[in-house]
C-alpha cells in the first residue's frame, strides 16, 4: 500500500482510503452493520489505514459503525471524519457556527469512541459564518488536543484562502474522478501549491466506474443514484460507453479492470488520496490491483480522448450539495 505524510499526524495515511457514506445507509437505502463492522476490518487487513466518515452519514449512524469497527485498533487507524452540517430541523443544512462545532466534535468523539480526531474537516463551506471564525475555532480544538490535523471539504480557493489566515489546512476534500473533474481548475493547483493534501472523494463516481452497472441496475430506497443525473436515461448510455472503452483499455495495456483504471489514475495525478466507497468486505477485492504500476502519458491521453468521444453531455456532482446559505 502506497502511503503519504499529512501534517500532524502521527504516521503515514494509506493512499487509498476507506469511504464510509454507505455504511450510514442514509441515501444509500439502508445499512447492514455486520456487514459494516467487516467491510472496515477487511479494509485494514488490506494495507488501509485511513477511514473517512461524517456525522451526517446516516445521521450519527457510520460513526458509531466506525467506532465500533476500530475498538481495540485505534492506535494504528487513522479517523477522518467532518463537521458544519445540521440535521436538527429535518434536513441537512450547513451550519459553522462555533456552537454547533463544539457540539458535533463532543458528539464525533463520543460516537468513534476516542479522545481525540485525526483529520476534522468542515464539510460544507458555510457562507453564513465568516470561514475565519470557523478556522479558529477548529484551530482552538487543535490546540486543545481533541484534533491533530485540519481538512476542508467542498471549498473552493477563495474560501480556502479566506480559512488559511486563522488555521492551516492539511487536507482538501474535492469530488474527483474520470467522470467528475471540476477539481482540476483551481482546488487541485491550489492544493499542490501550498503543500495541501488531495483527499478526493467519488472515486468510483457512485460505482459507475466498478465495471458492473448496466442499463437495467436499478437503485433501492432514498439511494441518491434514484435522483443522480448521471444515473438518469438522458446520461446513463454515455457514461456506460465510456466505461466500457475504459475497460477494454486497461485490460489492454496493463491487464485490469476499469475499477483499478480508476482509482490508479487518481493516485497519478500528485498529492492525493482516493477515498473508496465500500459497504460489503468484497467490494474491496480489487485494492490490491491498484498497487505497483502507473499510467504513461500516452494512455492518459488516450483515457481523455475516449472521455471526448464517448460523454457528449456531461454533469457535475452538484446535485448532492445541500443548500447554501446567505453569506456573513
Amino acid at each position: 500500500m502506497e502511503q503519504i505524510s499529512i501534517p500532524g499526524l502521527p504516521f503515514a495515511a494509506s493512499r487509498v482510503a476507506l469511504g464510509t457514506w454507505a455504511i450510514g445507509g442514509w441515501m444509500w437505502g439502508g445499512a447492514d452493520d455486520d456487514n459494516a463492522v467487516a467491510t472496515i476490518h477487511r479494509a485494514l487487513e488490506l494495507g488501509i489505514n485511513l477511514v473517512d466518515t461524517a456525522p451526517v452519514y446516516g445521521f450519527g449512524h457510520s460513526e458509531e459503525i466506525v467506532g465500533r469497527a476500530l475498538e481495540g485498533r485505534r492506535e494504528t487507524v487513522l479517523i477522518a471524519t467532518k463537521v458544519g452540517l445540521d440535521w436538527t430541523s429535518g434536513r441537512p443544512r450547513r451550519n459553522s457556527t462555533p456552537e454547533r462545532l463544539r457540539q458535533e466534535l463532543e458528539d464525533s468523539l463520543r460516537r468513534l469512541r476516542t479522545d481525540v480526531i485525526d483529520i476534522y474537516q468542515v464539510h460544507w463551506p458555510d457562507d453564513a459564518t465568516a470561514f475565519e471564525v470557523t478556522a479558529e475555532t477548529l484551530d482552538m480544538f487543535r490546540r486543545e488536543g481533541k484534533i491533530r490535523a485540519i481538512g476542508v471539504s467542498n471549498f473552493d480557493v477563495a474560501q480556502m484562502d479566506r480559512f488559511r489566515t486563522m488555521a492551516p489546512i492539511a487536507t482538501v476534500q474535492p469530488p474527483y474522478n474520470l467522470f467528475e473533474r471540476g477539481a482540476e481548475d483551481a482546488v487541485l493547483p491550489y492544493a499542490k501549491t501550498h503543500g495541501i493534501v488531495a483527499l478526493t472523494y467519488g472515486a468510483l463516481c457512485r460505482g459507475l466506474l466498478s465495471g458492473r452497472m448496466t442499463e437495467d441496475t436499478t437503485f433501492e430506497g432514498d439511494d441518491l443514484r434514484k435522483m443522480d443525473p448521471k444515473f438518469q436515461a438522458a446520461r446513463r448510455g454515455q457514461y456506460l460507453a465510456a466505461v466500457a472503452a475504459l475497460d477494454a483499455l486497461a485490460r489492454k495495456k496493463f491487464g485490469k479492470s476499469v475499477l483499478a483504471l480508476a482509482v490508479r489514475w487518481i493516485l497519478d495525478q500528485g498529492d492525493t488520496i482516493a477515498l473508496w466507497g465500500a459497504r460489503r468486505p468484497a467490494q474491496l477485492d480489487a485494492v490490491p490491483d491498484i498497487m505497483g504500476w502507473h499510467i504513461d502519458a500516452e494512455t492518459m491521453a488516450e483515457i481523455d480522448r475516449i472521455l471526448d468521444e464517448t460523454i457528449t453531455d456531461p454533469v457535475g456532482p452538484e446535485f448532492m450539495a445541500p443548500p447554501r446559505t446567505k453569506a456573513a
